[in-house]
């Protein structure tokens, strides 16, 4: 049975030095603030001023144009930028995931060639894991990569691929062996160019009338042997290890903290004692999960295991940011009004219409809840 303590978090003069100096920056740069009703942007200018800063992998070595810097230098930088909003979703997937995942996995050349990108803001990644028809069950991946003379040839389709329609590369989950009856067997990583000829993306718009989610056809797509990242037939374990850094940061539970502000700001003239409750009890949780995200990237910093740790805080991160707009609707009478001129009006309809999703990215509950009770020997 695995130990589910959470270690106290390191305390950092140079993180809290940079917290002010990102402070500083979003509150000169022209438009920083997005809507309270909306998610961050997708800026590739906002993007790569922030390369220039330095403050994109910034726990990347600096041989790669890297910050050198830990994992809650990070951490900082990225709740500010939670904190207002900022536009940071062209680099936020390559920034969290991909980037760390070809520093561990990848070949010297990969590494070159795209670690100097990401940490400058202008290279975006996708992922491709979900699959149609196939549910929340991740190792019953199809699509399939067969080796052929000089690389690998691509059948099958992911769905759910955020941003695939505008990032340079994608992160490919696909079958190099056949099935057997260990489920996770025989799965391999690719790094995909998304120009490479044979690629479709066909547009999923969400409730919310926005176009994020993506469905990909690969219909004999040609990957050269170089672009398998790490070791065939090992996909399992290294897609494992990269999505603790996608269920484990802030981004995870601060999403709809916009709404919330919203909120705080209407009950400023509207004062009462519920009003003050529900502040306080989300208050208390949202620190609870800071706490549990500042934690595990200590342990990632030791080298530990934090992969049942970072599924239980995106469990109780899912929750949070679902629960956040009923919690609200319960303490102020305000009707839901996407694009409302009423700014908290507007936020609430767009939490609504976004709550739903919150269980899709980084896994649904019953995935997270299946890898937790598995860790802790309840079934």
């Amino acid at each position: 049975m695995n130990n589910l303590s959470f270690p106290r978090p390191r305390q950092s003069e140079i993180a809290e030095g940079l917290r002010a100096e990102v402070r500083e920056f979003v509150d000169g740069w022209h438009g920083n603030r997005h809507n309270a009703a909306s998610f961050s942007g997708f800026d590739p200018e906002f993007s790569e001023a922030l390369g220039k800063r330095g403050w994109i992998g910034m726990g990347f070595p600096t041989r790669y144009r890297g910050g050198g810097y830990g994992l809650m230098e990070r951490l900082v930088v990225l709740e500010e930028l939670l904190a207002v909003r900022a536009p940071i979703f062209a680099h936020a997937v390559a920034e969290r995931q991909s980037g760390p995942l070809l520093l561990r996995f990848g070949t010297e050349r990969q590494r070159e060639e795209i670690l100097p990108r990401i940490a400058a803001g202008t290279c975006y990644f996708c992922i491709g894991l979900s699959e149609p028809d196939s549910g929340s069950d991740l190792a019953s991946v199809r699509t399939r990569a067969t080796k052929v003379d000089g690389g690998w040839r691509v059948n099958g389709a992911k769905i759910w691929t955020s941003s695939a329609h505008r990032t340079h590369y994608m992160i490919l989950l696909c079958r190099t062996a056949p099935a057997s009856e260990v489920r996770q067997a025989g799965l391999s990583q690719f790094l995909v160019d998304m120009k490479t000829p044979g690629i479709t993306c066909r547009p999923i718009v969400n409730i919310a009338g926005d176009h994020d989610f993506n469905e990909v056809h690969f219909q004999d797509v040609f990957l050269a042997d170089d672009a398998l990242i790490g070791v065939e037939g090992q996909g399992w374990q290294q897609v494992t290890s990269e999505l603790t850094f996608e269920r484990s940061g802030p981004d995870r539970f601060m999403s709809h903290m916009g709404a919330v502000e919203e909120f705080v700001a209407v009950l400023k003239t509207q004062p009462s004692a519920e009003g003050a409750r529900t502040v306080g009890r989300l208050v208390a949780h949202l620190s609870t999960l800071r706490r549990m995200s500042r934690s595990i990237a200590a342990m990632i910093t030791d080298e530990q295991d934090a992969s049942l740790h970072a599924a239980l805080v995106k469990d109780l991160g899912t929750c949070f940011e679902q629960e956040i707009p009923e919690t609200l609707r319960l303490v102020l009478q305000t009707e839901p009004e996407p694009g409302a001129s009423d700014a908290y009006s507007a936020a609430l309809a767009n939490v609504i219409l976004h709550a739903p999703s919150c269980t899709i990215r980084g896994g649904t509950k019953e995935v997270l809840r299946g890898i937790v009770a598995k860790s802790l020997g309840l079934r």
